[in-house]
């Protein structure tokens, strides 16, 4: 069992950067792929983008490639989303995820974190 933590969300303005962290707990986090999803108002839960396990591999949709960048601490047992030139579209509520499989774009996704909401004003 994985237990997830995300935070760092806020209200910011367009241009802005941000960093949410995603914290974890239970069982070594570094036997887990991460990934990131959002949920924007009215709207599906998306992927983002994700890291694999050993940190070899990420992956990143084309709304946030170039922008975004996932990484991982594994001595902290954290795992970040820092996100650059923030737009008012990309206000959502962001969610960690934890899975077995090595790559980020497996969608067996078993483990979240309860999200943290981003606030992009324009």
């Amino acid at each position: 069992q994985v237990q997830l933590v995300e935070s760092g969300g806020g209200l910011v303005q367009a241009g802005d950067t941000l960093r949410l962290s995603c914290a974890a707990s239970g069982r070594p986090f570094s036997m887990y792929t991460i990934g990131w999803f959002r949920q924007a108002p009215g709207k599906e839960r998306e992927f983002i983008g994700g890291i694999s396990w050993n940190g070899a591999a990420t992956h990143y949709v084309d709304s946030v490639k170039g922008r975004f960048t996932i990484s991982r601490d594994i001595a902290k047992n954290t795992m970040y989303l820092q996100m650059n030139s923030l737009r008012p579209e990309d206000t959502a509520v962001y969610y960690c995820a934890a899975q077995r499989a090595m790559s980020p774009q497996t969608m067996s996704y078993e483990y979240w974190g309860q999200g943290t909401q981003v606030t992009v004003s324009s």
